[in-house]
């Protein structure tokens, strides 16, 4: 039974020796390993004549971010916060209301306003038709000197007859009696009354000549009433402007379109002018970069420019540069650097250079663009 289960060591399969497989796995380790070795090294060749080729044609920096118009929504009044009409980060066009003050106060100073030129336009209708009758005082006082300057001649006419007659009455009387002393004493007494009426109708003309001056003056200071009268109604009419500009400013509105942001307002609020209630971000950014002033001498407004942002990667962006800053950073600082007291150490000074984006970009990305991304800005130089 031993004999059956045993197999026969003359039918047994010869064994492989240790040594053969060895060199088989070293001959496969030899060939792979410097086909790995190679590769690798093409690969970095091929990077760094990338790096090479970009470092040539492009300038770059990472110190960027997309900036634009910020504009800050405040009221121009004192006053309580009557209704919101907004929400955080909605979107609004130019005239869209945002904020509504309470206004009372304000459409009582109109009404105030509005009744205060009334009574001034009233007023300077009353002083205008007392000037209007002060001309017709004037121009009947100064009838009444060219009646009375007609009447005193008239009088002298008549006072030159009546002497005339009685130096003729006399000589005759004188004469021999042609002339009896009735008749002489007739004619005396004709000329002493045409002496009392020429001096009664000189009179005459010396009272209305003073009503003419009375009645100018009159005329003057009623044309003088009428420009404090004008004056007034011109001040009750700036004040009207300016109470209906007050409640007009009781109702914010969005001066262009954009997103609403930092929403600090809520109905009941008391306000105070100057007071920031929220911020609008219009719809156009741009790019703020950077650059070192080494790496100013190649970049000028117009050049192409390759972005990318990092909060979307895969995201390649086109623009021109528009314009580079008169100064650098530093200098518009709250505490611009003086290098002439203490000890100087030199820093490489960044310029701000302003980017804008291509029409085709914006419209590609749309409101997926923020303020204050960061971003990655190549400019092409060669």
């Amino acid at each position: 039974m031993n004999a059956q289960s045993t197999e026969s060591p003359a039918h047994a399969a010869p064994a492989a020796p240790p040594h053969h497989a060895a060199r088989r796995r070293t001959k496969g380790a030899s060939f792979w390993k410097p086909a790995l070795l190679g590769l690798a090294g093409l690969a970095l060749v091929l990077w760094l004549g990338r790096l090479g080729v970009h470092a040539y044609r492009y300038v770059g920096t990472d110190d960027a971010y997309l900036a634009g118009h910020l504009h800050q929504i405040g009221p121009q009044l004192e006053g309580q916060v009557k209704e919101v009409l907004v929400r955080d980060n909605q979107t609004v066009q130019a005239g869209d209301i945002l904020v509504r003050l309470d206004p009372l106060e304000f459409e009582l100073a109109v009404q105030k306003s509005r009744a205060a030129l009334e009574q001034a336009q009233a007023a300077e209708s009353q002083t205008r038709a007392t000037a209007a009758q002060s001309d017709t005082q004037v121009a009947e006082a100064e009838a009444r000197v060219k009646q009375a300057g007609a009447q005193q001649a008239q009088s002298a006419a008549q006072l030159e007859l009546a002497r005339l007659t009685l130096k003729r009455n006399e000589q005759l009387f004188a004469r021999g009696g042609v002339v009896s002393q009735a008749d002489l004493d007739n004619a005396r007494s004709a000329f002493q009354a045409a002496e009392a009426a020429d001096s009664a109708s000189q009179a005459n003309v010396t009272a209305d000549e003073s009503g003419v001056a009375s009645a100018r003056a009159a005329q003057k200071s009623a044309y003088a009433q009428i420009a404090v009268a004008t004056a007034s109604t011109d001040v009750a009419k700036s004040a009207l402007r300016d109470a209906e500009r007050k409640l007009g400013y009781a109702t914010i509105t969005a001066p262009t379109a954009g997103r609403i942001g930092n929403k600090a307002v809520e109905a009941g609020n008391h306000v105070l002018p100057g007071q920031i209630l929220l911020m609008l971000a219009e719809s156009s950014p741009w790019i703020i970069a950077n650059f070192k002033e080494t790496q100013l001498a190649g970049l000028a407004p117009g050049q192409d420019v390759e972005v990318t942002v990092d909060a979307l990667s895969g995201e390649t962006l086109h623009g021109r540069i528009d314009s580079l800053s008169p100064a650098s950073g530093a200098q518009f600082a709250l505490l611009p650097p003086d290098n002439a007291t203490g000890n100087f150490n030199k820093v490489v000074q960044r310029v701000p250079v302003k980017i804008l984006l291509d029409p085709a970009s914006l419209a590609q990305l749309g409101d997926r663009l923020r303020f204050g991304y960061s971003v990655v800005v190549d400019v092409r130089v060669r």
